[in-house]
C-alpha cells in the first residue's frame, strides 16, 4: 500500500485515495490533486512566503522515452535575474516542500523550473525505480534543454540547483555539458552515501546478484530517511504530508545505481569546473559532508564556496529550525546575487 498515515479530520474517501498503491502514477496524481490544499496549508516556514503575483505553471510533456514528465515553473512579476533549474532528491517530488523553496527563490527575483524524474512524483514510471542513473541524467538534460529553448528567458543566466541525489544529478548534468550552466548550488549533495546508510559488503554482493532477476523488488535494508534527515521535531512530523514521496525500502536496481553513481562522481571531482556553492550540515547522516569538502578542494573551478553548518542535519531547507533555514536561504540568495548582478 501507499501512505499509511492517518490524517485527522479528512474524509474516508480522501483517506482511501491516500492509502492507494502509489506504484502507478495515476494513484500519485489523484492523491496530490486531492490533498494539495491541505499540503500547502501546513505550518511550515516555507509556506509563509508571499506568492501573490508569481506566475506559476504546471505542464506534462512526453519525453523521447515515451514517458509523460511533470514539471512546474515559478516566475516573479518582474523580469527574473536568472533562472534556477531544480533537481530534487531521492524519493521526492517537485511538489510539496519544493513548492515552498521555489516560491522563496522567486520572491527574491529568480525564475525557477523543476521537474519530477521518471518514476518519481507526478511523472510516469514505476515509483522509486531508477533502472539507470545515467539515463535519468539524460532525461533531466533532455527536459531542461527543451525548457531553455522555449522559455522566453533563455538569454538569462541559468543555474543548476541540486538537493541530495539532485546534487549528484546536477554534477553529472554539468559533466555532460560543461559550459551550459553559469553555476550550481548543491545542498547536501549525494557525492557519497553515508557509511551507515550503505549495506554491508556481503549484503551488497548478494543484492548485485539478485538485481539481475528481481531489479524492482523493494528489498534493500535501510534506515528511515525522514528520521535521519530532519532535525526539527515538529518538521519531522510534517514529512508525512509528502504523500507521494517514495517511502518504501529502495528497489534493488535503484540502490545499486545510486551507489555506483556516487562512486563515479567521487572519482571525477576534479572535472567539476563551473562556479559552485556547496552547503552541507555537519551532522548529516544521509550523505557524507566530508565528500562535499573533498569536492570543494578538488574541483577545478576557481570560483567555489563551501559552507558547513554546525549541528545541522541533511534537510537543510526543509527540516531544520526556522532560523537555520533562513540562514541557509540567505547564503544561497547572496551567492546567486553575486553571480547575476554585475
Amino acid at each position: 500500500m501507499g501512505n499509511q498515515k492517518k490524517f485527522p479530520g479528512i474524509s474516508e474517501e480522501l483517506q482511501k485515495i491516500l492509502d492507494a498503491d502509489m506504484d502507478n502514477v495515476d494513484a500519485r496524481r489523484r492523491a496530490r490533486e486531492a490533498f494539495k490544499d491541505i499540503q500547502l496549508s501546513i505550518d511550515h516556514i516555507l509556506f509563509k512566503v508571499p506568492h501573490a503575483g508569481l506566475k506559476m505553471e504546471e505542464s506534462y510533456d512526453v519525453n523521447s522515452g515515451g514517458l509523460e514528465i511533470f514539471s512546474k515553473s515559478w516566475l516573479p512579476e518582474t523580469r527574473p535575474k536568472a533562472v534556477v533549474y531544480f533537481c530534487h532528491g531521492y524519493g521526492d517530488t517537485c511538489t510539496f516542500l519544493v513548492e515552498g523553496i521555489a516560491r522563496k527563490l522567486a520572491s527574491f527575483g529568480y525564475g525557477v523550473v523543476a521537474m519530477d524524474y521518471p518514476g518519481f512524483g507526478l511523472s510516469e514510471g514505476l515509483h522509486g525505480y531508477i533502472p539507470s542513473f545515467d539515463k535519468l541524467v539524460d532525461d533531466v538534460i533532455e527536459h531542461y534543454s527543451k525548457v531553455k529553448e522555449k522559455l522566453e528567458l533563455h538569454d538569462l543566466p541559468s543555474f543548476l540547483f541540486g538537493e541530495s541525489m539532485g546534487g549528484a544529478i546536477a554534477l553529472k548534468v554539468h559533466q555532460n555539458h560543461p559550459t551550459a550552466w553559469n553555476g550550481a548550488v548543491l545542498v547536501a549533495p549525494m557525492c557519497k552515501i553515508a557509511d551507515n546508510m550503505v549495506p554491508p559488503w556481503l549484503v551488497t554482493q548478494i543484492l548485485i546478484g539478485v538485481a539481475k532477476f528481481l531489479p524492482t523488488q523493494k528489498l534493500v535494508p535501510t534506515q528511515d530517511l525522514g528520521e535521519l534527515a530532519v532535525r526539527d521535531a515538529k518538521k519531522k512530523e510534517l514529512t508525512a504530508y509528502n504523500i507521494i514521496s517514495y517511502k518504501h525500502k529502495p528497489r534493488i536496481r535503484t540502490a545499486l545505481e545510486l551507489l555506483n553513481a556516487t562512486q563515479e562522481i567521487e572519482r571525477l571531482l576534479e572535472k567539476v569546473s563551473l562556479p559552485l556553492l556547496i552547503l552541507h550540515g555537519k551532522n548529516d547522516m544521509v550523505t557524507d559532508p566530508s565528500v562535499s569538502k573533498a569536492l570543494y578542494e578538488r574541483a577545478s573551478s576557481s570560483d567555489k564556496k563551501l559552507i558547513l553548518y554546525e549541528d545541522a542535519y541533511h534537510a537543510l531547507l526543509e527540516g531544520e529550525p526556522d532560523e537555520m533555514i533562513l540562514r541557509v536561504f540567505g547564503d544561497i540568495i547572496s551567492w546567486l546575487n553575486e553571480h547575476t548582478i554585475s
